[in-house]
């Protein structure tokens, strides 16, 4: 074995100067008989201290679905990382050297967790079979490629700084960003991001730079090539929650995979507003209760206010999404609109949203909008699930689901509506468990979404953010956004923030004290102020934050939020100003359907159950990849641009389009066991 890693070491330095200086795969490993092309698996191992860097870099892996190994440094029943686990030198199934991982993830250069064996042993695997690691969080200094920050760099606080990617990024693998890379700065008096910017030495390439006093740029992220190693390094610390952090996640995943790695990713963007045709009851800000619902004590509902869209707000959002590029779901209730009508002799909110109906979609929300769980006892506060006389729950019943689902698609067949039948979103999710009242799902729910073929329902991710099954349904969770059903103006908006997130001593309810899940603000809002200057900001960095991170789950908000000031738009305008000065026209955001969310879900679940179970084998020999799965079950690939997928007879484009890449979910062609993909040359 020793005599092997010294012909190893002997012979990397040639072996990686030719596969840089050529566009063939990576050469041999040294000792090989013959110079044939490795297998190497498309797996990535993650060597983890505990620390941020490397829980970050891990969920975008976890996230895009990017099989890795995860080994826990300060485990004592963790396996040794030998020559033995990082490679075999002669696969059985391909009769190849077989690099078991594609790249390699670390804490930074030189873990104290890893002995000094294991380091050599890491050291010697990735010389031999030219295997990139990223150092997930490092000080600047000569080791890595940089010079010492003292040296023309900085090291201290980097929020609200406008790092920029280099001209090697934007055609390397930061090439779906545009703009600036602005560090997060969401309270001035907290310290939110550390890091040292270095000035690049010899083998080191800049990937992401910032300016540094006295002149000049310093480096954030570069590549150091150095004795026969490719390195990421990146010199500042993140969580996976920070923007900047999303920013970059994709790109050191395309860096560190060679752009060739099973999993994708998309950024997603839909935004469903539910009750379109019915009005929402008014928050009430005397009583700091909404009149009408049967917990606001001192009224009967008879002094209720109501918010409701005109034509004129029908109108405005028609051409707001046409200058917007994002289209709404409207997500509607006809018996409302319907009971609207006759009781007003007309409406002309229907008639203009009927008028518009091509530039939206549409999503059934029942056609008057009633609780579908258990019957409602509403004498007490909370309400409870009525009984009858033996004690059993009382259940809204099979006909009565059935009939409100299908009365509502029956009108918008009839009045010409794009709609998808498929697609329901119940009032405030109901039918569905709702804690702490109604534990269980209403056993009548499943029955009724059968009989009017209903194979996708809404649920609130707030409550429940995973996909389950309903009967023959599956749950599609939906973002519940911070402006209030029950809002029209800012001053409103404001009032009922403060109520919930003050202080008692605030003139606030409390219940931010006494939740552990929430934080209270430090003062009552100004209510002529409050929405702009710290919801909207707020709100807006929340959905941006799902965004980035690759969610494809829809937000939801209520028609009450397109009428009177219109309180929404602020917030998405925000959301979209901000990705789009951000990312490249390469890379524009999704807009997915009802059903396309949940079709998405659920690929991504049957995928991380092949991986769990280990029943996928994926690797790459050369120009070629290859990948098995349970039948059934769909690969999600990225990889360049070029790359085509094999049929029995010739060989198709690979993939759409996305962030300088191509991706799709695939399955193997007619006949074919195993996805095989050819590609380009230059790879």
């Amino acid at each position: 074995m020793r005599h092997h890693r010294v012909r190893a070491r002997a012979t990397a330095g040639a072996l990686l100067a030719a596969a840089l200086l050529t566009t063939l795969p990576p050469a041999a490993p040294a000792g090989a008989a013959t110079a044939v092309a490795p297998r190497v698996d498309l797996t990535v191992l993650v060597v983890d201290d505990g620390g941020g860097g490397v829980a970050a870099l891990t969920s975008e892996l976890r996230a895009s679905g990017v099989p890795h190994r995860r080994i826990v440094l300060d485990d004592p029943g963790r396996p040794v990382i030998d020559a033995a686990f990082l490679a075999d030198p002669r696969d059985p199934a391909t009769g190849r050297p077989r690099a078991r991982f594609q790249g390699v993830i670390l804490p930074n250069e030189a873990p104290a967790g890893l002995g000094a064996a294991e380091r050599a042993a890491l050291a010697d695997y990735r010389r031999a079979y030219a295997i990139p690691q990223v150092d997930a969080y490092t000080w600047a200094h000569p080791g890595v490629g940089l010079d010492h920050t003292d040296q023309g760099g900085y090291a201290g606080t980097l929020d609200g700084t406008a790092a920029a990617v280099t001209a090697a990024g934007r055609t390397g693998p930061f090439r779906y960003l545009d703009g600036p890379v602005v560090f997060e700065d969401n309270d001035p008096a907290v310290p939110e991001s550390h890091g040292y910017a270095g000035r690049p030495r010899e083998g080191y390439t800049s990937l992401l730079d910032v300016p540094v006093a006295g002149g000049g740029r310093a480096s954030l992220i570069g590549e150091y090539v150095r004795d026969g190693h490719r390195d990421l390094v990146v010199t500042f610390a993140y969580n996976e929650h920070q923007r900047q952090f999303r920013a970059v996640a994709r790109g050191i995943v395309e860096w560190l995979t060679d752009g060739v790695h099973l999993g994708l990713s998309r950024y997603h963007f839909a935004v469903h507003v539910d009750d379109v045709f019915a009005p929402d009851s008014r928050w009430n800000t005397e009583r700091n209760c909404t009149p009408g619902d049967f917990d606001c004590p001192g009224g009967d509902g008879e002094d209720a206010s109501t918010i409701r869209m005109t034509a004129d707000d029908a109108r405005y959002a028609a051409a707001w999404q046409r200058t917007s590029g994002l289209t709404l779901d409207m997500v509607y209730n006809a018996g409302a609109g319907e009971e609207w009508k006759a009781a007003h002799g007309g409406d002309p909110l229907t008639d203009q949203l009927l008028a518009d109906r091509a530039r939206h979609r549409w999503v059934n929300h029942t056609y008057t909008h009633p609780f579908l769980g258990c019957v409602q006892d509403t004498s007490t506060v909370p309400w409870r699930c009525a009984t009858d006389a033996t004690g059993a729950t009382r259940w809204v019943s099979r006909a009565e689901i059935a009939a409100q689902i299908r009365d509502n698609h029956a009108w918008a067949v009839a009045k010409g509506l794009p709609v998808d039948r498929t697609e329901l979103v119940t009032g405030e999710h109901s039918g569905l468990a709702t804690l702490p009242q109604q534990p269980r799902d209403n056993p009548n729910l499943a029955g009724a979404l059968a009989d009017t073929g209903v194979k996708w329902i809404a649920s609130d991710n707030s409550r429940e953010p995973a996909q389950r099954p309903v009967g023959t349904a599956l749950t599609v969770p939906r973002h519940p956004m911070n402006v209030y059903y029950n809002v029209g103006t800012a001053a409103e908006m404001t009032d009922e923030y403060n109520w919930i997130y003050t202080r008692r001593s605030d003139g606030g309810s409390g219940v931010c004290e006494t939740n552990p899940a929430s934080t209270c603000l430090d003062a009552p809002l100004d209510p002529a102020t409050g929405y702009a200057e710290h919801i909207v900001p707020q709100e807006a960095r929340t959905a941006l934050r799902h965004v980035l991170a690759g969610d494809p789950r829809p937000h939801y908000v209520h028609q009450s939020n397109l009428a009177e000031e219109r309180l929404l738009y602020p917030v998405l305008d925000r959301v979209l100003a901000d990705y789009r000065a951000l990312f490249a026209d390469n890379t524009p955001l999704v807009t997915p359907r009802h059903r396309d969310v949940g079709v998405e879900l659920a690929r991504r679940a049957a995928w991380d159950r092949a991986l769990a179970g280990g029943r996928v084998t994926a690797y790459r020999v050369g120009g070629t990849v290859t990948v098995q799965a349970p039948t059934g079950v769909a690969v999600p690939v990225t990889a360049p641009e070029g790359t085509r997928k094999r049929a029995l007879l010739g060989s198709s484009a690979f993939g759409a389009p996305y962030a300088g890449a191509r991706s799709a979910w695939e399955t193997p062609g007619t006949l074919q066991t195993a996805l095989t993909l050819t590609l380009p040359t230059t790879t």
